[in-house]
């Protein structure tokens, strides 16, 4: 028994049951406690009250003789009270509403019409020259009246309903927002954080397994589906490495075939096929590392690393330069950054003349701008060029040798840092690839 109810509170619908049966305790208490305070510290007569009294007081006089009634009269106005006799035609005068009366009493006594007995003659809305009377019939000609009630008293049933009522009601918002954080909202946003940090290398479990039984069961849901996904797409990368490591055999024999050609026109065509074939499973072994995940975050200059990219391209003739800040320490994947700036660059190198590599810190990011003056990317293809082997003929040049992956590995690499990756236009012509990495502010930058 005891294991079943442990097991109910574990989960989000036993909670919400432990929750209202709280609230209904704290309101039960707590109302109480609420209606004995208004009424100490008001001290305001009830209309239920007021209505037991003046029909007390009219089943004495309906059996008093004359004499009796003034005395009966004389001694229940002591009290402070005014009780009269009026002929039953009084009762023409009654309305049931009054211009005069608090807007809050009307709704009060529309929504909780009293149910207490005894009810006074004409109902518990009766109404004399605008001003409220209670009203007992003694006989069939003359009603006992209640005039100048107090101007202000009570409801004993609707104070009782309306205590309860409010406490429950706050004790209800203050206690299921407080579950709903504890139990939903916080265990949810934590699950959302690790999915957006996620990648999908076979490693440890990415979402803790804690909280109640539903949120420990969508953690677990999501665990296996990381190690799902990581197995194939592990099983998928060993067989395309397998493919391509085993290509690497037949094309050498047939650069070697290629070579013994007699005609050069047929032997050069051959050796561009081979080649072409060879840098595209270089690319594909390329794309297919996976090092940028597991590469760990250090402190690094990033503006070294931009640089030696700069420096390297330049070296081999091509017009690459640098602009920014002399040194800028923050935490990144150097190699990753490295490989990202480099694919960029040498886009940028096969389809235009000058090449500008431009970083500057911002509010919260590293920003890195490849800028070049080359025929651009059409809008309409910006997206899919981040995809795998996706080229676009009429975009940057078109029939030039690359295969498409190189833009990818850039994505890959951003996601990695939580960064994002943008494909700007240049003006006048030219494209810019910038690359925003998150850049904490008590990192190290001089500028030049």
């Amino acid at each position: 028994m005891g294991f079943r109810i442990s097991r109910l509170i574990s989960t989000i619908h036993g909670q919400i049951i432990a929750v209202i049966f709280v609230c209904l305790i704290i309101g039960f208490v707590m109302g109480s406690a609420l209606e004995a305070w208004v009424r100490d510290e008001y001290n305001a007569p009830d209309l239920e009250g007021m209505s037991a009294r003046i029909s007390a007081i009219a089943s004495v006089l309906a059996t008093a003789t004359p004499e009796e009634r003034s005395s009966v009269l004389a001694a229940a106005n002591r009290g402070g009270q005014s009780f009269v006799l009026r002929p039953l035609s009084y009762f023409d005068d009654f309305t049931t509403t009054s211009p005069d009366e608090p807007f809050i009493q009307v709704v009060i006594d529309r929504l909780l019409p009293p149910e207490d007995q005894p009810i006074p003659f004409g109902g518990w809305r009766t109404f004399v020259g605008g001003k409220r009377v209670l009203a007992a019939k003694i006989d069939d000609e003359t009603l006992l009246v209640m005039e100048l009630l107090p101007e202000s008293f009570v409801r004993n049933d609707a104070l009782r309903f309306g205590s309860n009522y409010l406490v429950a009601t706050v004790t209800l918002i203050i206690l299921f927002s407080i579950f709903a954080v504890w139990a939903i909202t916080r265990p949810l946003r934590r699950i959302a954080s690790a999915a957006m940090k996620a990648d999908i290398s076979l490693g440890p479990a990415l979402f803790e397994e804690r909280g109640s039984v539903e949120i420990v069961a969508l953690a677990r849901a999501l665990n296996g589906m990381q190690r799902r996904i990581s197995t194939m797409v592990d099983a998928r990368t060993r067989m395309l490495r397998g493919i391509s490591h085993d290509l690497r055999t037949p094309l050498t024999r047939l650069r070697l075939r290629a070579d013994r050609v007699n005609e050069d026109g047929v032997r050069e065509a051959l050796l561009t096929d081979i080649e072409r074939i060879d840098r595209l499973l270089k690319e594909s072994l390329s794309y297919l590392r996976d090092n940028h995940q597991r590469e760990a975050f250090q402190r690094a200059d990033l503006t070294s690393i931009l640089q030696t990219v700069c420096d390297e391209f330049a070296d081999m003739g091509h017009d690459v330069t640098y602009r920014g800040p002399a040194r800028l320490i923050a935490s990144f994947k150097p190699l990753a950054v490295t490989r990202a700036v480099t694919n960029l660059c040498d886009n940028a190198t096969k389809f235009a003349n000058r090449v500008k590599v431009e970083l500057r810190a911002t509010a919260g990011e590293a920003i890195i701008d490849v800028a070049d003056d080359g025929p651009g990317i059409p809008a309409e293809h910006r997206e899919r060029v981040l995809e795998p082997f996706y080229k676009v003929n009429a975009a940057r040049g078109g029939t030039d040798g690359g295969f498409g992956l190189g833009l990818s590995i850039v994505a890959e690499i951003v996601q990695a840092h939580h960064g994002k990756l943008e494909l700007i236009d240049r003006h006048p012509q030219g494209l810019i690839a910038r690359l925003a990495i998150p850049y904490e502010q008590n990192e190290t930058a001089v500028s030049l």
